[in-house]
Order: structure tokens, then C-alpha cells, then sequence
């Protein structure tokens, strides 16, 4: 099985210019106790940061992304992770509620983004130049899949609610990449 997750992974990545997107259940993510389908393409895409732990391993970014899920569901009462993927700095992409769930990541926005993530707090220093890359290339990636329209608009949190998210650094870095708007 996982064979195939790998080989369906690489190819994928060889159709669609895809990053390695870690399945929800490879990073040992409880499953959602509810979901709401996604309509799509969406035409906006928020970028977060976790505000937590940075990571910079398969292992280490794993369970930060446990973390973050065992807050989201635990402390916050949501029934998932709220993100619909996160970024690590192993420059893996990591399953939150994926292309076709609701997520819960902007009030106001849920209904018409995808939720990106960065593992780690990026207010005094910026992700590395590998989650840099994966977190574009899954954009690019969802643009190919028909899951985010092609004249999208970029968005950091702190653009549509009341957060210093996605971080100081991270935003003057997003700011710069295509489609964004204040």
C-alpha cells in the first residue's frame, strides 16, 4: 500500500508539478469528526502560520502537525485541523482537511479559499526556501487540478481578520508572490 501512496505521489508530481503531499493518515492525523464539501475552484488563497514549534523533518514536521490538530479539535472544539494544508520545512506539504473539505482556518473566508499553513512562528525569521517552494508548487498544483481558479487571489490571514498571522517575515515574503492583494 504504501508503495502505491508513493508511486501515485511521483506521478502526480510528474502530471501536475505537484509538491509531496503527506496523506493525513501518514502523519498520523486523527480522522475528521465532520466535513463539508469544498465548492470548487475557490478564488482565494490564505496563507497562515502555525504561531507553534517549527519543524524541519518528516518526523518532527509529523507531529507538529498532531499538534496542531490535537489543539484545533481538543482546545478549540473544531472537528478537524482547520487548515487545508500545512507547509513544513522539510519542504513536504502536509494533509490538513485537503482540496475538497470546508476548512476552518478564516472566518468569512472558509467558504472560498484553501488554508496554507507554515509549520512554525515567522515574525522575526522567514521559512526556509524549501517550504517556500512546496507551499507555491501546491498552488500551482491546485490551479492544474482545477481545485483553485486561475486568476486567484493570494491573502495572508492578517488580511482578512484581525491577526498578526501569517508573521511579519512570511508576510513581506508573500506579499511579492503572484496574485496577491491586500
Amino acid at each position: 500500500m504504501k508503495l502505491l501512496v508513493i508511486l501515485l505521489s511521483a506521478f502526480c508530481a510528474l502530471t501536475h508539478g505537484c509538491p509531496t503531499i503527506v496523506s493525513k493518515s501518514a502523519w498520523g492525523g486523527k480522522a475528521a469528526k465532520c466535513s463539508s464539501r469544498l465548492a470548487t475552484p475557490v478564488t482565494n488563497v490564505i496563507i497562515h502560520h502555525t504561531e507553534g514549534a517549527f519543524c524541519s523533518s518528516p518526523a518532527t514536521c509529523s507531529a507538529q502537525a498532531r499538534n496542531v490538530q490535537n489543539y484545533h479539535m481538543s482546545s478549540r472544539g473544531w472537528c478537524d485541523i482547520g487548515y487545508n494544508f500545512l507547509v513544513g520545512e522539510d519542504g513536504r506539504v502536509y494533509e490538513g482537511r485537503g482540496w475538497r473539505n470546508l476548512g476552518a482556518h478564516a472566518t468569512g473566508y472558509n467558504s472560498k479559499s484553501i488554508g496554507i499553513s507554515f509549520i512554525g512562528s515567522f515574525t522575526k525569521r522567514a521559512p526556509s526556501a524549501s517550504a517556500l517552494n512546496a507551499a507555491q508548487s501546491l498552488i500551482k498544483c491546485g490551479v492544474s487540478k482545477g481545485y483553485i481558479k486561475s486568476a486567484y487571489i493570494l491573502k495572508g490571514h492578517r488580511n482578512v481578520g484581525k491577526t498578526d498571522c501569517p508573521g511579519a517575515k512570511l508576510y513581506q515574503i508573500i506579499q511579492k508572490w503572484r496574485n496577491f492583494k491586500a
